[in-house]
C-alpha cells in the first residue's frame, strides 16, 4: 500500500493553471517572435509555459523561479529531459528575493507574490526591458458572485478577490503597460485543470481506501470540488494578457 501522492502536486497536468497546449504553443510563439534573449518567469512553478518560450525561440535564455522546491526540482528535471538545462536556470525561492530584468516577463496565477494584481502588476512593469514583452494571467470574475458563492470558495474570498476583464485591463495600462492581446481561458480548459489537480489522488482513494490517510484526503478532495463545482466553476475565468512597453520610456 502506497502514501497518497501529493496534494495539488499537478502530477497530472501539464500546467498548473487553465491552459491548453494548443494555446500555450500558440502563445509560446507569438512571444518568442518577438526575439526575446531574456525571459523571467515569476511562479513558474515546473517551467512548462517557460521551456515552450526557449524552444520557440533559441537564443532565449531563461530564469525560472517558484517557492515550491518539489516544483523547482521537476522544472529542472524537464529541462535536462528537453535539452535546455544550459539556457534557463531554475531558482527556488520567493520572487522578491530573485527578480531579474528580462526582455520577456511571465507571471501566470502568482501576482499574489507581491501582494494584489495592482501591486503585481507595478511591481512588473520596470522589469520588463524597453521594447519588451510580458506575459500576466491570473483569475477573473465572469460575473460578480452571489453571497452563496462566495461561501462556498476559499475562505476569506471576496468580490474584491478578483477583478473583471475590463478593470484587469485598465490596471494593465495604469502600470505604464499597452495591451496586444487580451483572451480569456476555456470552460474545457478550466475543467480540464480543476479535474486534473485532483486526479492522482482520486485515483489513489481507488485503490487504496482502507488506507490511514484515506479519509482525511477524500475530505480534502470533497471540499475542493465543493468549491469549484458550487462556487466558482459559473463565476470565474482566467485571462492571459500579452502586455508591451514603449521602446523609449516617454513613449507612454
Amino acid at each position: 500500500m502506497t502514501n497518497p501522492p501529493g496534494f495539488g502536486s499537478g502530477s497530472r497536468l501539464t500546467f498548473m493553471s487553465p491552459l491548453s497546449d494548443r494555446r500555450a504553443d500558440r502563445l509560446a510563439a507569438e512571444l518568442a517572435a518577438h526575439e526575446p534573449a531574456t525571459v523571467f518567469d515569476i511562479g513558474c512553478g515546473w517551467g512548462e509555459l517557460l521551456l515552450r518560450v526557449l524552444d520557440a525561440a533559441p537564443r532565449a535564455r531563461g530564469i525560472g523561479v517558484d517557492a515550491f522546491g518539489p516544483d523547482v526540482e521537476r522544472a529542472r528535471g524537464n529541462a535536462a529531459d528537453r535539452g535546455l538545462a544550459d539556457r534557463v536556470t531554475f531558482l527556488e525561492g520567493q520572487a522578491k528575493d530573485h527578480l531579474s530584468a528580462a526582455d520577456l516577463v511571465i507571471n501566470s496565477g502568482a501576482y499574489q507574490a507581491f501582494g494584489s494584481i495592482p501591486d503585481a502588476l507595478r511591481a512588473i512593469r520596470p522589469l520588463v526591458n524597453p521594447g519588451g514583452r510580458a506575459l500576466f494571467a491570473c483569475e477573473i470574475w465572469d460575473r460578480t458572485p452571489t453571497a452563496e458563492e462566495l461561501a462556498e470558495m476559499w475562505p476569506g474570498t471576496t468580490t474584491d478577490t478578483c477583478l473583471h476583464l475590463p478593470d484587469l485591463v485598465d490596471q494593465a495600462v495604469a502600470a505604464g503597460f499597452r495591451p496586444l492581446n487580451i483572451e480569456m481561458s476555456t470552460r474545457g480548459e478550466w475543467d480540464w485543470f480543476e479535474a486534473g489537480f485532483a486526479a492522482s489522488s482520486e485515483e489513489w482513494l481507488l485503490a487504496n481506501g482502507d488506507h490511514d490517510e484515506a479519509d482525511a484526503l477524500r475530505a480534502r478532495l470533497d471540499a475542493q470540488r465543493r468549491r469549484w463545482l458550487r462556487g466558482s466553476r459559473d463565476t470565474m475565468g482566467y485571462a492571459y494578457l500579452t502586455l508591451g512597453v514603449p521602446t523609449h520610456p516617454t513613449a507612454i
